[in-house]
């Protein structure tokens, strides 16, 4: 049987409407005997064939991006993966990886299977344009996850460090700066990875699990019995001032803590959220 002849404009429509790259594009339409549609359908059905074989592999390398609304209300934070840094550099990854943060903050999915049902382009839904990219790039992209931050009565400062590794916004309220001590506090973040703004937001969970090392540890010293409880909470206490964000001292300045820095400023943090890329 005669093979049909491709011409450029059937390679160039059936990439304008994939993204497909030239040569995926004409071996799609040979196969499909010219039809377009089918062609579509081929190309398709190489990402879902890439994703499978690819599924078992780690996708730890991608991007951490932050999108903030007009009235620097609400922040996002979005972590993208692929499987290698040599793609997250890639064009199209960063391109499709800037959607998904703009779409995050345009449609405001509360759940990541939310996220991944909605269109983003070409009709084609988030988890579809996945699993094209997937078929182009051939290494396993995924959106891993992505939180919202609001603030009623403050701002929402974003920050995130060079490289797009590692992201933090940051909510605060209060009548001073509050967009320069947010950028302060979400280098604080950042930088030391507190576990809560403030003693109150720590968990009975992680403080009886703290008290718990406090009392083995000093049980291990051989410290009497009736002394443990009092050395497990002096240890919490220490744990406190490293790991709650107010009182952990502060980057720019250790002589201060993060609570006289934000008492200075006229400012409160309301909350944070920390992504780092594959944690």
């Amino acid at each position: 049987m005669t093979q049909v002849s491709i011409s450029a404009k059937d390679v160039k429509q059936l990439r304008d409407q994939t993204g497909a790259g030239m040569m995926d594009c004409k071996q799609a339409l040979l196969d499909s005997n010219g039809d377009i549609n089918t062609a579509i359908d081929l190309l398709r059905k190489k990402g879902q064939k890439v994703a499978a074989k690819r599924a078992d592999r780690e996708a730890l390398q991608g991007l951490v991006l932050t999108r903030m609304d007009d009235s620097a209300k609400t922040g996002i934070i979005v972590e993208v993966n692929c499987e290698t840094d040599f793609v997250a550099r890639n064009q199209e990854f960063v391109s499709f990886s800037e959607a998904v943060a703009d779409l995050i903050l345009a449609a405001q999915p509360s759940t990541l299977e939310q996220l991944l049902a909605l269109p983003l382009v070409n009709d084609r839904t988030v988890a579809e344009t996945v699993l094209d990219l997937t078929g182009k790039i051939g290494e396993k992209l995924g959106v891993r996850r992505f939180h919202t931050l609001s603030s009623s009565n403050g701002i929402v400062v974003d920050y995130v460090h060079p490289g797009a590794r590692l992201g933090v916004l940051v909510a605060l309220k209060g009548s001073g700066d509050l967009t320069s001590t947010g950028r302060d506090v979400a280098m604080q973040v950042a930088a030391l990875n507190p576990v809560a703004a403030h003693r109150r937001d720590v968990s009975d969970e992680i403080q009886e699990k703290e008290l718990e090392i406090g009392r083995e540890a000093a049980r291990l010293e051989g410290k009497p019995e009736k002394i443990l409880d009092r050395i497990a909470q002096g240890k919490l206490e220490r744990f406190f001032k490293d790991n709650v964000l107010v009182e952990q001292p502060f980057v720019k300045d250790a002589s201060k803590r993060v609570k006289d820095v934000l008492k200075q400023a006229g400012a409160d943090v309301e909350g944070f959220v920390r992504c780092a890329l594959g944690e």
